[in-house]
């Protein structure tokens, strides 16, 4: 959805306040570490999480699972079983009613399923978790989902502003031109207010729109060109500005008016209402690829003590000498949990190209009805130096690649780097939107894996037909069917905030394909059974960020992450799939929703 995988100007330092200052680099032992990590984050206001001390039970199970349809999504073993049993956080038992009964002892918590259905937890193995709870705590979603139409959109702009004091920012965002009906402009926002400040972030967090009030206090000039970085304004026929807001540089010309500094207590707050509302959703891990900063990473140590999902996290590729003080911990093949905390590190990230939606995807054929094939960010030869450098350091490699022109030159780097399947760990393809049939052969060769933003099927399926790609390059959009017959393990993702969270709505469209725009099926032969859905989000994701030994099935010796359903996906009606009611949420034998 996005236009270079999600804006980073949220990382702009000069939008927080009250952060301590990073001690120089050092590798610490693990005691230094741990003592630094509780410094830091009691003095940032992160450390109110601590992990209780768990009781040892030397015998049976703390809790005991049954009486539902359980479904381990084991790659060997029984598709069904009986029962779960869980002690010390970890999985004892799996198997019929019968097998688990001997574990049960007068301290078990036997959890009744009552026909529901049990699944390891879900995995969204590339969602900027971090932004996502930055958004949702200070600014006000007015995407597609909540208002599908552009009367409903202004009817909500207009309660939005009803709603706020006199001078307050009315401070919005995941406004989607595409879906929402075109660009908005001055007009329309001052037809909401002419007196109070609005700014609208597009959802691709590149761009913006704003009203007269708030370029006024932005002092932007009225003879203003184009700024570093891109940055530049839209402008009537008359040469008057229309409202829009291009790139970072121009709407930090607003942003620094309009959002109140973002101080550590602000940053625990919007994480701690992000893990429940993500919880709520069923998901037990999610992994943040290039937006985690160095300096939070001590804090969140402290944040993921308890009472929360995993949070995995890819560092960018600017940010990859900071990693080092953290490789004692584990990365790629071998991320391991930092400990007292849900927190790990896998790979290091790197954006190939913009996105296909605005048509800044590099691409070998140009896009439908025009000479543009988009551009990567990087030639050819720089991307090859710059993934020999994260080969160098002993990282994975993550690169954004929305165009088949850029797949080729990631995997051109990556062969010429590491070869096929190093002992680092997998490298991956985000996105892999247009990835062609030959370069999903040569993925497997090499060991590479793709992750796809099913979402951009459910919301853009229909304007990657008609308006990007054509019928047939739009049929092959997000192939996870290909992957399937190619046996080319793949997983899906969110991308969030540039699509809204969930994993059952990527379950959902992988098996059907449908765009919910105009109920369209675009590309049935890349539709994917249900149990293939589940492993992409399950086991596979497990897999892409290190942790398969650990998490992504209901297997013995695997930690107990595993979310209750109302209903049994394999039994609902395909399309109801993303309605399912998500009734539970644990994550290492410690419930966390429902």
């Amino acid at each position: 959805m996005c236009r270079f995988c999600v804006g980073t100007l949220f990382t702009h330092k000069s939008l927080y306040s009250g952060w301590p200052t990073p001690a120089p680099w050092r590798e610490p032992s693990r005691r230094s570490f741990m003592a630094l990590a509780g410094a830091a984050a009691g003095a940032s206001g992160l450390g109110l999480h601590t992990r209780p001390a768990r009781a040892q039970v030397p015998s049976g199970a703390d809790v005991i699972f049954q009486g539902g349809t359980i479904i381990p999504m084991a790659s060997s073993g029984a598709k069904r079983a009986e029962a779960v049993a869980v002690r010390g956080g970890k999985i004892v038992a799996v198997g019929s009613a019968s097998d688990v009964a001997g574990l049960k002892t007068a301290n078990t918590k036997v959890v009744d399923l009552d026909g529901r259905t049990l699944l390891p937890g879900f995995i969204d193995p590339h969602q900027h978790t971090c932004f996502v709870a930055l958004f949702a705590e200070l600014l006000a979603d007015v995407g597609y989902t909540k208002y599908p139409t552009r009367a409903e959109l202004m009817a909500g702009l207009k309660a939005l502003d009803a709603k706020l004091k006199p001078g307050e920012w009315l401070l919005a965002y995941d406004f989607d031109n595409l879906l929402q009906g075109g660009d908005l402009s001055m007009a329309e926002l001052d037809g909401i207010s002419k007196d109070r400040p609005i700014l609208v972030w597009y959802i691709n967090m590149h761009d913006g729109a704003a009203n007269s009030a708030a370029f006024r206090i932005a002092q932007v000039p009225d003879d203003v060109g184009v700024l570093p970085g891109g940055g530049h304004f839209g402008r009537d026929a008359n040469g008057k500005f229309n409202g829009l807001i291009y790139e970072e540089s121009a709407l930090l010309k607003f942003v620094p008016h309009a959002l109140p500094k973002i101080t550590p207590a602000i940053f625990e707050k919007a994480l701690t209402d992000y893990f429940k509302m993500s919880a709520a959703l069923g998901n037990t891990t999610t992994h943040e690829p290039g937006t985690v900063q160095p300096a939070w990473i001590e804090g969140l140590l402290k944040l993921t003590a308890s009472g929360t999902g995993r949070l995995s996290a890819s560092l960018q590729y600017d940010e990859m000498k900071a990693g080092d003080a953290y490789k004692a911990y584990g990365r790629g093949a071998q991320a391991s949990l930092f400990p007292n905390s849900r927190f790990s590190l896998f790979g290091i990230k790197i954006i190939g190209d913009g996105s296909n939606q605005t048509k800044t995807g590099a691409q070998t054929i140009p896009y439908l009805g025009t000479d543009q094939k988009g551009s990567p960010n990087y030639p050819p030869a720089e991307l090859k130096t710059m993934v020999a450098a994260v080969k160098a350091a002993g990282w994975p490699v993550q690169i954004h690649c929305n165009g088949d022109a850029t797949i080729d030159y990631a995997l051109d780097a990556i062969e010429a780097a590491y070869g096929a399947n190093p002992a680092s760990g997998l490298n991956r393809i985000e996105h892999s939107t247009l990835a062609r049939p030959d370069q999903l052969k040569r993925m497997k060769a090499l060991g590479v894996q793709p992750t796809f933003l099913m979402n951009h099927v459910f919301f853009y399926g229909a304007a990657y037909r008609d308006q990007l790609f054509g019928p047939e390059r739009a049929a092959f959009m997000d192939p996870a069917g290909a992957c399937v017959r190619e046996e080319l393990p793949f997983t899906l993702h969110t991308d969030g905030p540039c699509s809204p969270l969930g994993s059952l709505r990527l379950i959902q469209t992988a098996v059907t394909r449908r765009c919910v725009v105009d109920n369209s099926i675009v590309g049935p032969d890349q539709a994917i059974s249900v149990e293939e859905a589940i492993r992409a989000v399950t086991s596979q994701a497990a897999a892409q960020i290190g942790q398969a030994d650990r998490i992504g099935t209901l297997e013995t010796g695997k930690e107990a992450d595993l979310v209750i359903l109302e209903q049994d996906p394999f039994v609902v009606a395909p399309d109801e799939i993303m309605n399912i009611k998500v009734s539970q949420t644990w994550v290492s034998g410690e419930q966390i929703f429902g």
